[in-house]
């Protein structure tokens, strides 16, 4: 059974949680062989049930001491822009797609999600562009992040939000 772990980490991202759990997300992901839908919805106020989502198997939960279970059982990631979520993902091997929140006022998210995308790591998009971007994006054209490189992250991120 194919997974998809949605996780919007510690924050709220109502809009996230609403389209991945919309028709026509629910019918783009099945049409990619996906059968479960794990949201992890943190302080958020949308929590589909499983009426909204025909077809497809839905858990929902607000947090967890860990979510690393949840990534290592996920055929895909679908996440936010935080640091520590993509970085989990990514160090986990697991294929990302990060939806960046445009709705932040400094949007370093977008930053990260961009770099780590021109790098072959990832793929992005706005709540706007999920469905398209389901629709179209290749999994398999995605690199690992190799390990051992903390730091080159760490001072790519620092650059983002205006550290150094």
């Amino acid at each position: 059974m194919k997974s998809v772990f949605v996780t919007v980490g510690t924050t709220s991202f109502d809009e996230l949680i609403a389209c991945v759990s919309s028709e026509d997300a629910v019918q783009a992901l099945r049409a990619l062989g996906y059968s479960r839908l794990v949201l992890q919805i943190g302080r958020g106020s949308v929590r589909p049930d499983s009426a909204a989502c025909p077809g497809i198997e839905l858990r929902v939960f607000r947090y967890k001491d860990s979510i690393a279970e949840e990534i290592r059982s996920a055929d895909l990631v679908v996440s936010h822009a935080g640091a520590g979520s993509c970085l989990e993902t990514l160090g986990a091997g697991k294929p990302l797609l990060v939806v960046v929140n445009d709705g932040l006022m400094s949007n370093h998210q977008l930053e990260l999600a961009r770099q780590l995308h021109r790098e072959g790591h990832l793929h992005y998009c706005t709540c706007s562009t999920l469905v398209e971007t389901l629709r179209t994006m290749d999994l398999s054209a995605l690199m690992p992040l190799l390990p051992g490189q903390p730091g080159k992250f760490a001072s790519f991120l620092d650059r983002a939000v205006g550290l150094r």
